[in-house]
């Protein structure tokens, strides 16, 4: 059996699914996913409005989303290496119990060192959600259609993002913060509602596997990675703190959701256009414009006055998140035997993790000192990094990395 040395495939060919398995499995994964991230994306104002009410700092603040981070780092390449063994419908119900049961959590009105903690247990158990249903769709995906199936699950999940960012800043402003968050804790319980139709998998028989070292010895795959840390860095710094920034410019709370769902309206826009360009175009053509569009979204944010200007940098950001995700996620794939997805882009979102956790201290220390512009420009510096490490370390073609049998 032979493998294909191009840059787009791992998969013997003979063993290709078909399109129509994978839609098999997007039918329930598409409305699961939209539940689950409105609920998410719901969350994340009301939190940040929650600390700043009680009168806690920009680096408190900022750690929020670090502790976040956190609970992805260690959590995502676990969830996602038990998908690669054990029922994915099992761990899907797991998490999506638990991420509702920690949700109700807050409804209790925690002081900040009450909050953190719950923040990063929530991520702990959510984070294995991305790599495990991505690990489905491209497990079950042929390689001439991946990057398009790939783009439905991830533009699904900004359709929720959307949503939630949306409703977030309404209902908090109608029914405060104790209501808000248990209206919350239901989008992750509707979404189990469509586990039981997902399609039945078995888990793949355990056999002799690269470790996550030889599998780093691409160089595509090893500098992609560290470039990824540090777009995130650059992104989550810069959106730690937006919220509190457009607090300071005197924009109401439900405008700022308004303002969020930008950033989801362009990642579904650009999901599906990037996915159909992956298939088509290449992998790299992808992400580098993701990565190099990425430098430009702070400066954006650094010279916004009002709702507008802070809308075309959460657009842009959607953009560029679009085109990284997509072109990432599909690359890694081609390169990566079936039977390691769930724990290859586990890892990727572990790497996102690694820049969410540093990015946002690193801005709450440079906003208390530079202000919200100076910050924002060194997160520019730290995207811009970002793209010339990946432009100059992708240089050659990628090749298949066969599984050992």
């Amino acid at each position: 059996m032979t493998y294909l040395k191009t840059p787009h495939t791992t998969q013997p060919q003979e063993l290709e699914p078909s399109q129509g398995t994978a839609r098999a499995f997007l039918l329930p994964l598409i409305p699961m996913s939209i539940l689950r991230c409105a609920g998410a994306a719901a969350l994340s104002l009301p939190l940040q409005l929650y600390l700043y009410e009680l009168h806690s700092p920009p680096i408190l603040i900022s750690l929020m989303t670090t502790f976040a981070w956190l609970g992805a780092l260690l959590g995502s390449v676990v969830w996602g290496i038990l998908s690669d063994r054990v029922s994915r419908r099992v761990l899907l119900s797991i998490l999506l119990s638990l991420s509702a049961a920690t949700i109700l959590a807050f409804t209790l009105l925690l002081p900040p060192s009450g909050v953190l903690p719950v923040r990063f247990l929530r991520a702990l158990v959510i984070s294995g959600f991305a790599p495990i249903t991505m690990a489905i769709v491209s497990g079950a995906s042929p390689e001439k259609g991946r990057g398009r199936n790939l783009s439905y699950i991830s533009s699904s999940r900004a359709v929720g993002w959307m949503v939630g960012a949306v409703a977030a800043g309404f209902v908090l402003n109608s029914l405060g913060f104790r209501w808000t968050f248990s209206i919350i804790a239901f989008f992750p319980l509707l979404s189990l509602l469509f586990v039981p139709f997902l399609p039945k998998t078995t888990p793949t028989p355990k056999r002799t596997r690269l470790s996550f070292r030889g599998y780093l010895g691409n160089t595509w795959l090893r500098t992609l990675y560290l470039g990824v840390v540090l777009r995130q860095m650059a992104t989550s710094g810069t959106f730690s703190l937006t919220f509190v920034y457009m607090a300071s410019l005197g924009i109401s709370m439900g405008s700022m959701g308004l303002v969020d769902s930008f950033s989801y309206l362009a990642q579904i826009l650009g999901l599906i256009l990037f996915g159909r360009l992956a298939d088509r175009r290449g992998r790299r053509m992808v992400f580098l414009f993701g990565f190099a569009f990425s430098a430009f979204v702070p400066p954006i944010l650094a010279v916004a006055q009002n709702a507008w200007g802070m809308a075309m940098g959460h657009f842009a950001l959607g953009i560029s998140f679009a085109a990284v995700y997509i072109g990432s996620t599909a690359h890694i794939s081609d390169v990566i035997p079936a039977d390691r997805h769930g724990a290859m882009l586990g890892l990727f979102e572990s790497t996102r993790a690694v820049g969410g956790i540093t990015g946002p201290v690193i801005a709450g220390a440079l906003a208390s000192v530079l202000g919200f512009r100076g910050m924002f420009l060194v997160m520019a510096g730290i995207a811009a990094a970002g793209f010339i490490l990946v432009l100059s370390g992708t240089r050659f073609a990628a090749e298949a990395i066969p599984n050992l049998e």
